[in-house]
């Protein structure tokens, strides 16, 4: 009788494990979607011009239902409508694809200090984007000009080179991929640097991109982007599956019946394309596809299925409440809020650093 009673006890605390981590995925999945909500109410409400919550509610219900519940100045309705409502769904947006894109490489890499720029594509695009401004071409298709598409074709061109470079090495796949993205990002600073140099009056703008912003955000440009990392996202999230074999390693996830070779090719493609969409729109932001994950992944363990879709939330409440401190702050770069936030955070995860990712 006490054998068994010894028995169920011991078995007790393993029992429990598994709802308690279930409710904490819930938790952090609702709690995370409330305060998104209640973040871009707001980042709408909240600027040098303040608009009052009653409002702001209104102003957006009659936008989205066509009612005519607000007696506010047609100033006031652009500043909520025209401005403000486009630049708090594009932080979204983008935090969203930099913290599921971290996730993935952090997860692909198996390196808790992988992020979406870790294989180039930040420098592609910031070079992309220095070439345009020393250009004399101008105009805008659907808001989006030369900047955004040399960006956007920079850094999915980083990547494709990375890719093709690291597969002709002898050493390990992942280890060469990482060592070739160092060495590609660091011949495209060499780059970045010379445009700028020879930039002149366009320093100011190429360091605009480098900071990272989204004081140029519209209706325009989002309706751009937010196809590309909707899609995007949604087929990483697809993949859940198959990123949880390969943090088991190549020879594990092969015996699960995993492709490893295509499946890391469309998993690398499909968040380094997540990402060139996102730094098209916003300039360079760091550190939220280091941070939001990897704390993610402490709370709730290594299932992609829940570290995927918890991250998007968060990244995106992390980039909206940056942008609000960054546009209460006099309107400072968001790039360096997150800067702000993130560098402590890499310095503590280098001191702790270990050899191999343990999840």
């Amino acid at each position: 009788m006490t054998s068994s009673a010894t028995a169920l006890g011991g078995a007790g605390p393993r029992l429990r494990a598994v709802p308690l981590a279930r409710d904490r995925r819930l938790w952090l999945a609702v709690g995370g979607i409330a305060v998104a909500i209640a973040g871009a109410l707001l980042g709408i409400a909240l600027g040098s011009v303040r608009v009052p919550p009653g409002d702001t509610v209104a102003i957006l219900v009659d936008r989205l239902l066509g009612t005519q519940l607000s007696s506010a100045d047609p100033a006031l309705v652009a500043i909520v409508w025209d401005l403000r409502v486009p630049r708090v769904l594009t932080a979204l947006i983008v935090g969203t694809g930099l913290a599921v894109a971290g996730a993935t490489f952090q997860g692909l890499l198996r390196n808790p200090l992988a992020d979406p720029y870790v294989l180039g594509t930040a420098s592609g695009a910031a070079l992309g984007a220095a070439i345009a401004y020393l250009l004399p071409v101008r105009g805008l298709v659907l808001g989006f000009g030369l900047v955004h598409a040399l960006a956007f074709f920079g850094a999915l061109a980083a990547i494709t080179v990375v890719w093709k470079l690291s597969r002709v090495s002898g050493l390990s796949p992942l280890t060469s991929l990482l060592l070739t993205g160092y060495a590609v990002a660091s011949l495209l600073s060499a780059g970045l640097a010379m445009a700028m140099y020879l930039s002149g009056a366009a320093l100011r703008q190429i360091f605009g991109f480098l900071l990272g912003s989204f004081d140029l955000a519209s209706w325009e440009r989002l309706a751009g982007a937010l196809p590309i990392v909707v899609l995007g996202t949604l087929l990483i999230l697809a993949r859940a599956r198959s990123l949880n074999g390969l943090l088991l390693g190549e020879e594990t996830a092969s015996h699960l019946g995993i492709n490893v070779g295509r499946e890391r090719a469309l998993l690398l493609a499909l968040a380094s394309l997540v990402t060139a969409a996102a730094v098209t729109i916003s300039g360079l932001i760091g550190f939220v596809g280091l941070v939001v994950p990897h704390v993610v992944r402490l709370l709730v363990g290594p299932n992609a299925r829940a570290v995927l879709p918890i991250s998007a939330i968060w990244g995106a409440n992390l980039l909206i409440f940056a942008d609000l401190a960054a546009r209460l702050a006099g309107d400072i770069p968001v790039g360096v809020v997150t800067a702000i936030i993130g560098a402590p955070f890499f310095l503590a995860l280098l001191r702790r650093a270990r050899t191999g990712y343990e999840l």
